[in-house]
C-alpha cells in the first residue's frame, strides 16, 4: 500500500460534506449543504488552487447544477431518479492542470464499455455453494477484511486498508459484505448507503487472486441488491474503474445502465485513474 496519508473528510460551514487532499490530487464534493449551492463552486476552486490540487469532482442534485456550470465545472455523468427516488444526480469535473482533463487511453476505455455494454443482460453462472458461502461482515471480521484489501489494491481513495476505518464505516451507514470458505473470507464488497437520498454505492469489491473465475462479485452484488431493497433503498449505483473490464461487465451483466466516464478521477491500484458510473433502480 501507498505510504501517503488517505484524504480528509470535512464538512464545510455551509453544511457542504467534502474529501480532499494530496492521495487523489482532489477535492471530491460528496453532498451539498441545505443551503444549496450558494458561492460554493467558487470557494471550492478556491480552496483547490490554495491546496494547489487539479481536479475538483462535485455530486449535486441537477437543480443546483447551473451554478457549477456557469463556474466552468463541466457535467461528466449523470444518474436520472438519485435523489429520493425522483431528482437526477449530476456528476462534474473542475479541472485546474490540463493534463488532468486529458485521457491519454480513451480509446482503450471506449472499447471496454462497449464490451460491457454488449454483455447487458446476458446470463450468469450460479455460485457453488458447496464450496462459497455469502454472509455480512461484522466488527469482528475487520483485520481480516483490511489484510485483504492490502492484497488486492497498492492504492485506494479511501483507507479501507486500515482496520479501524472499517471498523468505523461500518458503524456510520456502510455494510460490508463476504464471500467465505472454509471459515476464511476470500472475496468483500461494501454498500454505503446515503439514507437521506434513499440511494447507495455499490463498491469496494475485492476477490483475493487465487479465488478469481468463480463470478464471486457478482454473487456479492445480488446479495446487496437484495439487503437494500429490504431497507428501501430506491437507487444503486457504482463507480467502477473504466479500465476494468471485469467489474463493468458485472454491472452490465445485472441491468445496470452507463451515466458517463468521471476523467482522471480516482487513485486506485497504484495510479489515478478513470472511473465509469453504473446505476440501476432498486423500486
Amino acid at each position: 500500500m501507498s505510504e501517503q496519508l488517505p484524504d480528509q473528510l470535512a464538512k464545510l460551514p455551509g453544511g457542504a460534506l467534502i474529501q480532499h487532499g494530496p492521495h487523489n490530487d482532489r477535492i471530491y464534493l460528496m453532498k451539498l449543504g441545505k443551503g444549496g449551492a450558494g458561492t460554493l463552486p467558487a470557494d471550492l476552486i478556491a480552496m483547490a488552487r490554495q491546496h494547489d490540487y487539479s481536479k475538483i469532482f462535485v455530486k449535486v442534485p441537477a437543480e443546483h447544477s447551473d451554478q457549477f456550470v456557469q463556474a466552468g465545472y463541466v457535467a461528466e455523468a449523470a444518474i436520472p431518479q438519485f435523489y429520493n427516488g425522483a431528482d437526477t444526480g449530476i456528476f462534474m469535473g473542475y479541472y485546474l492542470n490540463e493534463l488532468r482533463a486529458a485521457e491519454t487511453n480513451a480509446a482503450v476505455l471506449d472499447k471496454i464499455l462497449n464490451l460491457a455494454l454488449d454483455k447487458s443482460g446476458t446470463a450468469i453462472s450460479s455460485m457453488d455453494r458447496d464450496l462459497f458461502a455469502r454472509q455480512q461482515c461484522e466488527e469482528g471480521d475487520v483485520e481480516e477484511m483490511a489484510a485483504i484489501y492490502q492484497t488486492v489494491f497498492q492504492t485506494y481513495p479511501f483507507p479501507i486498508h486500515d482496520p479501524d476505518y472499517l471498523r468505523d464505516s461500518m458503524q456510520n451507514e456502510v455494510d460490508y459484505f463476504a464471500v467465505e470458505t472454509d471459515g476464511d473470507l476470500i472475496a468483500l464488497s461494501s454498500a454505503e448507503i446515503d439514507k437521506s437520498a434513499l440511494n447507495v454505492e455499490m463498491t469496494d469489491f475485492a476477490t483475493l487472486p487465487e479465488w478469481r473465475g468463480n463470478s464471486l462479485a457478482i454473487h456479492l452484488l445480488l446479495r446487496m441488491e437484495k439487503e437494500m431493497k429490504e431497507q428501501g433503498i430506491k437507487m444503486a449505483y457504482t463507480i467502477a474503474r473504466a479500465v476494468s473490464v471485469g467489474m463493468n461487465v458485472i454491472f452490465a451483466k445485472l441491468g445496470y445502465a452507463y451515466g458517463g466516464r468521471l476523467k482522471n478521477n480516482t487513485n486506485i491500484s497504484g495510479n489515478v485513474e478513470s472511473m465509469n458510473i453504473w446505476y440501476k433502480a432498486l423500486s
